[in-house]
């Protein structure tokens, strides 16, 4: 294992989710209380409909054992600082983002270890290793909460301290998570080149069916525009870094980490593309009510 792999990548995730930590505060946990039609229709999305979807692609796809499982544990990862920062850019409504992510986070100490083992069951992609047993449960838990809860801290006894190094994380952020990942490729190059024609176009469809689903069955159900938005991203937009770091750190393999190595690389340009085509239709609509609105009254 590389320096990068050992100490870069959970120091790397672990600044991540103290920024997120930084942002959040027990309200965050508490608002979904008040918008729970919009939370629970995400929330199914994410941890039961999007797992099943990803295992019909890899059988579609008949992917090797290792990357199947691989795929599933992406799958599985929650959304993150990047979701809630396209939500903004494309007129989501970011505090419904923040309040999922805050969830979600804490959901996928459990589910995530749980779909990643009933993976490596089924695909059974090593002779001797049985998966994520306790121990490294506890690991994940680690990776996930510890810095979280302490960027709520931070936020809780510190907020002057809080609000002004919210931004500067976030766009620090982004830049760890693209040079982070930049890193894990280019470290895993000759591996990455191996399997990224069979990766590439999974991770592409996987990443549009997870936006599509998070905006469409949000509105099917009647939900709103902008909370639709913000499901879509925070469904579509995977924490690949998370997913990274527990299949180098904690599983040991680096052959597991290449879906998400592939998708964090990749995602980044389909989201955007995405959100201009969600964002002019929600434009379209507004500027059409507007214009209805100020038209005079007929006789």
């Amino acid at each position: 294992m590389s320096a990068l792999t050992t100490i870069g990548l959970p120091v790397a995730l672990g600044i991540i989710m103290f920024g997120l930590g930084l942002s959040l505060t027990l309200g965050d946990f508490a608002r979904v209380l008040k918008q729970p039609k919009a939370v629970i229709i995400a929330l199914l999305c994410q941890l039961i409909l999007l797992p099943a979807i990803c295992f019909g692609l890899v059988l579609a796809f008949q992917l090797p054992p290792v990357l199947a499982v691989g795929m599933m544990m992406l799958a599985a990862s929650p959304g993150g600082t990047t979701a809630n920062l396209y939500s903004h850019l494309f007129r989501g409504d970011v505090a419904l983002n923040i309040s999922l992510t805050a969830v979600n986070s804490v959901l996928a100490v459990f589910t995530l270890p749980i779909i990643t083992n009933l993976a490596i069951l089924y695909f059974n992609p090593f002779d001797d290793q049985l998966g994520l047993q306790w121990s490294k449960t506890l690991e994940v838990f680690a990776i996930v909460l510890l810095p979280v809860a302490l960027g709520m801290l931070v936020r809780r006894f510190a907020a002057t301290f809080a609000d002004a190094m919210d931004k500067p994380v976030r766009i620090a952020s982004v830049v760890i998570l693209v040079v982070v990942i930049a890193g894990a490729v280019a470290s895993n190059w000759a591996l990455l080149l191996a399997n990224f024609a069979q990766l590439a176009l999974i991770t592409v469809v996987f990443c549009l069916i997870s936006l599509t689903i998070g905006y469409l069955v949000p509105r099917w159900l009647r939900v709103g525009k902008r909370q639709a938005i913000a499901a879509s991203f925070e469904i579509g937009i995977h924490n690949a870094t998370l997913a990274i770091v527990i299949a180098q750190t904690v599983l040991l393999s680096t052959e597991l980490s290449l879906p998400a190595a592939v998708y964090g690389v990749l995602m980044f340009f389909i989201a955007f593309g995405f959100g201009f085509l969600i964002r002019d239709r929600a434009d379209a609509a507004a500027t059409a009510a507007g214009d209805a609105a100020e038209q005079p009254a007929t006789v």
